[in-house]
């Protein structure tokens, strides 16, 4: 009897010690609220963008936010997407000094 006691206290403690140790893991892991999965084709005026954010996973993209917080996934192949990331880059330096 006090065998079987044990047994089911320590297989208690280690499903706590498990959970523990699973959920402390997965929340050290910084998840990304928002992901681009559809990217859209249209150009953006540049003048409304604030940031940006670039991902490759589930796809290559990256990701504009506007004044208004409204977020824009876009290919970042296209050549206004370098010239608008250049052009926040060089906001963001202004800003600093």
């Amino acid at each position: 009897m006090k065998h079987h006691t044990a047994a089911i206290l320590l297989l208690f403690w280690l499903g706590v010690f498990t959970l523990h140790t699973v959920k402390g893991s997965a929340s050290s892991q910084s998840m990304r609220k928002f992901s681009c999965v559809t990217l859209s084709t249209k150009q953006l005026n540049i003048r409304n963008l604030v940031s940006y954010e670039k991902q490759q996973v589930p796809t290559n993209a990256v990701m504009f936010i506007t004044a208004g917080g409204i977020r824009i996934c876009v290919s970042p192949d296209q050549r206004w997407v370098k010239t608008a990331i250049k052009r926040i880059d060089e906001r963001r330096a202004a800003k600093r000094k």
